[in-house]
């Protein structure tokens, strides 16, 4: 029997692997990684420099205990340039590999924005384990850092950098911090607390020239304002991962497209993770990839099963506001409510009726979280 392929390493793929081995401990499995094959949580990476963490001490499971693990064959430091649907092969380091099934969990790419200046190329992005062994070795000496977008990742980096006594300037064409997640009472909230940390944030304003400026850099900003920092990351976001699906003739929107059962427009392929675009929904979480492993370990085991979300709140790792946000499901009607609590704010999506459809919480109300969460209506 041809084995199974995944192509990553990652969350996604060892997930899907670990929750198919529950199921089949006999059939052949073969990862392929350009990484080292040691398996890591990436969002670990944004809050570990406070911690004093080497890339080194995030790897959690190293690569030979990891495949003795999974009763799997591990390629690592491998590249694959091509896929044929029709052969069911993949092109690897010059030669071939064929699977029975095949699944894709090659991540996403972090978006690069058009930045002029003879510093823009030296704009750091941390996505990869190896990625953020390159920031704390350029972090060494250093104390002042610009970031580049407040969203989640931005945000974990800002108050991680500050708790290891960091000056941080936040960049964001956003009139607020976790744009996309927090309503504006709750966003200003959550804003004055992290200033309060010392974080600088910058809003509306977007960083359109990094120059060097000796050992550090000269950034100018949209609104012609210049600011000075020893170090600039790039935390804007991801975009899908859809190069070698595109080129095999995949179907690809904005991530590698799917049905409900994680199966792509290819027989025997399959998507899973960062890269994946799952009935119109492309969800970079946790919780949303942990979902998708256990219904495609089914499915590759024989028992073809539908992704069923259930509610899915996701923690902003910011010690200086806790944060936690269950989106509603995208297109849902209604409105925010919000109402401050003792220390802190409570954010409701209702819909016409009052029924809660999704919610932000803050500060002292992220205890309310497993509550809210049972309250939530699934999706898909």
């Amino acid at each position: 029997m041809e084995p199974v392929v995944v192509l990553g390493s990652g969350l996604a793929g060892i997930s899907v692997v670990r929750e198919l081995r529950k199921l089949d401990q006999e059939r052949p499995v073969v990862i392929v990684t350009w990484e080292d094959g040691g398996f890591y949580s990436k969002p670990n990476i944004s809050n570990a420099f406070a911690q004093g963490k080497s890339a080194a001490q995030l790897t959690i499971t190293p690569r030979d205990a990891l495949a003795a693990q999974l009763k799997a064959e591990i390629r690592a430091g491998a590249r694959v340039t091509a896929i044929d649907p029709v052969r069911h092969e993949i092109t690897v380091d010059g030669g071939t590999l064929a699977y029975s099934k095949l699944v894709l969990a090659v991540g996403a790419q972090p978006i690069r924005l058009p930045i002029e200046g003879d510093g823009a190329a030296e704009i750091l992005s941390v996505n990869w384990l190896s990625n953020y062994a390159v920031f704390r070795a350029r972090l060494e000496g250093k104390r002042r850092v610009a970031l580049l977008g407040a969203g989640l990742i931005g945000c974990e980096f800002a108050n991680d950098l500050r708790g290891a006594g960091f000056e941080v300037d936040v960049f964001d064409i956003a009139p607020q911090p976790l744009g996309r997640l927090l309503p504006a009472q709750t966003a200003a909230f959550f804003r004055d607390k992290l200033e309060a940390a010392g974080v600088r944030f910058h809003f509306g304003a977007s960083v359109t020239r990094v120059e060097k400026d000796g050992d550090a850099y000269r950034l100018t900003d949209n609104q012609g304002e210049i600011t000075r920092a020893d170090l600039v990351l790039s935390a804007v976001g991801l975009k899908p991962e859809v190069a070698l699906a595109q080129a095999a003739g995949l179907s690809v929107n904005r991530g590698i497209v799917t049905d409900k059962r994680l199966a792509t427009s290819a027989a025997d392929i399959y998507a899973v993770g960062d890269c994946a675009e799952v009935a119109g929904l492309n969800l970079p979480f946790v919780m949303p990839i942990m979902q998708q492993a256990r219904v495609l370990a089914k499915t590759l085991a024989g028992s073809p099963t539908e992704v069923v979300y259930p509610a899915m709140p996701v923690v902003v790792k910011t010690p200086a506001c806790p944060a936690v946000v269950c989106p509603p499901a995208m297109g849902a009607a209604g409105a925010w409510r919000e109402e401050a609590t003792a220390a802190g704010m409570r954010a409701l999506f209702e819909n016409a009726d009052g029924k809660a459809l999704g919610f932000a919480l803050v500060g002292d109300a992220v205890a309310e979280k497993q509550a809210l969460a049972t309250t939530m209506p699934s999706s898909l």
